[in-house]
């Protein structure tokens, strides 16, 4: 009857084990699928104002030009996400992956050297200001916060940590004067 008995409750202890992983399971995808979670670069990019509708709406702009293999702009991600969720309704987000040649022409207009590169433009597509690499949420804010009231920006010329473009992204030009002559 003992081993009957240490059968039976391996069995109750083996469903039990079952039963919870189930539960746990559940759980999890049901924290997976929620709203909390912050967007990936991609999904951003997805919801983001096309360059060409934001060129004609007439509301200030933040270019971004980034890249899915950026540890800095993926580190930014969720910090974006809020501030894009904030200003939705007064700026444009325009999200310009540095991997698409397509990009090219706005990649040598704005002198992408290194990713993240924000440019913020007034309503007449104007640059006001420029940061690149790691940029604080609040200095960001503040910035789209003036962008959006068409004050000037508190923040202009800012860098931080970046990830440098690959080599065939970073052409330079023969007029560049980072070019040294070449």
């Amino acid at each position: 009857m003992g081993a009957a008995t240490a059968a039976s409750g391996q069995r109750l202890r083996n469903f039990v084990i079952a039963v919870v992983a189930i539960l746990i399971s559940f759980a999890l995808l049901a924290g997976l699928g929620s709203d909390n979670q912050p967007l990936t670069l991609a999904e951003q990019a997805k919801h983001a104002t096309p360059w060409e509708e934001a060129q004609v709406n007439g509301k200030p702009t933040l270019l971004e030009f980034y890249a899915n293999w950026c540890s800095t702009c993926r580190s930014m991600a969720k910090d974006l996400g809020e501030l894009k969720a904030q200003y939705r309704d007064r700026v444009n987000f325009v999200m310009l992956n540095v991997d698409n040649s397509k990009w090219l022409p706005e990649i040598e207009q704005f002198n992408v050297d290194g990713i993240p590169h924000f440019v913020f433009l007034n309503r007449q597509l104007e640059p006001q200001a420029v940061a690149i690499g790691l940029q604080p949420k609040e200095v960001m804010a503040k910035n789209l916060e003036a962008l959006s009231n068409d004050l000037p920006l508190p923040y202009g010329q800012l860098t931080g940590e970046m990830s440098q473009l690959p080599s065939p992204l970073a052409r330079q030009r023969s007029d560049d004067p980072r070019s040294h002559g070449g």
